[in-house]
């Protein structure tokens, strides 16, 4: 009997650990391991970084204002020119004709002149004689104010041929560097940009740079005219060059959603080239708004913390081993982080990588719990946002 006594009572001992190490267990195991971080104060000074083309503060296609052939021409690509300085020389055979003939009209029409105006002389003098009656006399008025108007529009036609005689001489319409040369000795070109030629050359004036940027929406509100800009070049690591926002449009276009910025772009060594990519960051300046942004709670948290649900953005808090699918709403998107605006707290520990099965209330052990302060949004790495691990014990 008691054999039998010490059997059942260290069969029920066995049982009773059994089922509770067995439900220690089943508990590890339905326990979700999450890794935390803790959500940055968001800075009011933001920086906003676009991708923008160099361009010359002032380029323009250089076209032949009259027609005729290449006779000669004196800079390449790459030449510095000065103001009216002469690119090419054109040989115009048939404007030069036309000059002539238009001086030979011309001079017909002074003889015309002459000779009407001895005419309308002898007639006052025989009309105050009346020997002439006043019809005549009016007549040889008329005829010379036509022959006056006739020699006035041949002067016109020969200061017009020899204006566009004049345009042989191709020259350059302000100072800058020659960035195309699209003719050789012998081309046929119209005047203006007419027919299939292309431009003669095109000039660029290389100090300083233009920038166009088109700002968002969302960061129009920090631009202002004369803020310092940086530029930066991939060819030129290490290298920041500075500008100045000289103009803004003043508006928001409606298709885009974006503002019209321009850049200047200091260029006095010649080392930026027009048409070159580059990287402009912008740095916001505070405004009231922005310096009441951490009073009201506004942080910067990584994306990877965001779950989106029917009921809106929900970001999967850690608290006291339990979850909670905190409501937020979200401001500007900064791409691997988001403002939050609303909905936190800085002593939230923000689950990384929540998964879409994450329930409110559920059971969680935190396995890689965040430092006090959140690395700056540019430090957070792939390291801190990895996906979190099944552990179970």
């Amino acid at each position: 009997v008691v054999l039998l006594a010490l059997g059942a009572a260290r069969t029920l001992v066995g049982r009773y650990y059994n089922a509770h190490a067995l439900e220690r267990q089943v508990s590890a195991q339905t326990s979700r391991y999450v890794s935390t971080i803790a959500p940055k104060p968001a800075n009011a000074n933001r920086e906003l970084t676009l991708p923008g083309t160099l361009q010359g503060y002032v380029e323009s296609p250089i076209y032949a204002r009259t027609s005729g052939y290449v006779l000669r021409w004196f800079k390449d690509i790459g030449a510095h020119v000065d103001k009216g300085e002469v690119l090419a020389l054109l040989d115009t055979p048939e404007v030069d004709q036309e000059l002539n003939q238009a001086q030979a009209t011309r001079n017909q029409a002074a003889a015309r002149k002459a000779l009407a105006q001895t005419s309308l002389a002898r007639w006052q003098n025989l009309r105050q004689k009346d020997a002439v009656s006043q019809q005549e006399l009016d007549e040889r008025t008329s005829a010379a104010n036509q022959a006056q108007a006739d020699l006035a529009a041949a002067d016109a036609n020969v200061r017009r041929l020899q204006e566009l005689q004049g345009f042989r001489r191709v020259v350059a319409p302000f100072a800058g560097v020659v960035t195309k040369r699209n003719v050789d000795v012998g081309t046929l070109v119209n005047a203006g940009n007419a027919g299939a030629n292309r431009e003669l050359f095109t000039l660029a004036q290389t100090d300083p740079l233009r920038i166009y940027l088109y700002v968002p929406q969302a960061y129009s509100q920090q631009v202002k005219v004369g803020q310092d800009v940086a530029v930066t070049l991939s060819e030129l690591p290490g290298q920041t060059f500075h500008g100045t926002i000289a103009r803004a449009s003043g508006a928001i276009d409606a298709t885009t959603r974006t503002m019209q910025v321009e850049v200047q772009l200091p260029n006095k060594d010649g080392r930026l080239l027009p048409g070159a990519y580059v990287q402009v960051a912008i740095k916001g300046k505070s405004s009231g708004d922005d310096a009441g942004a951490n009073a009201r709670g506004t942080f910067l948290v990584p994306t990877n913390t965001l779950l989106f649900r029917k009921e809106g953005p929900r970001i999967a808090i850690a608290e006291n081993g339990r979850v909670d699918l905190r409501p937020v709403t979200i401001g500007r998107d900064y791409g691997r982080t988001v403002e939050v605006v609303s909905g936190l707290k800085a002593t939230d520990a923000l689950i990384l990588n929540p998964a879409d099965s994450i329930e409110q209330g559920e059971a969680v052990t935190i396995v890689a719990p965040a430092p006090a302060s959140a690395p700056a949004a540019s430090a957070w790495t792939d390291r801190d946002c990895v996906s979190p691990r099944w552990r179970p014990r």
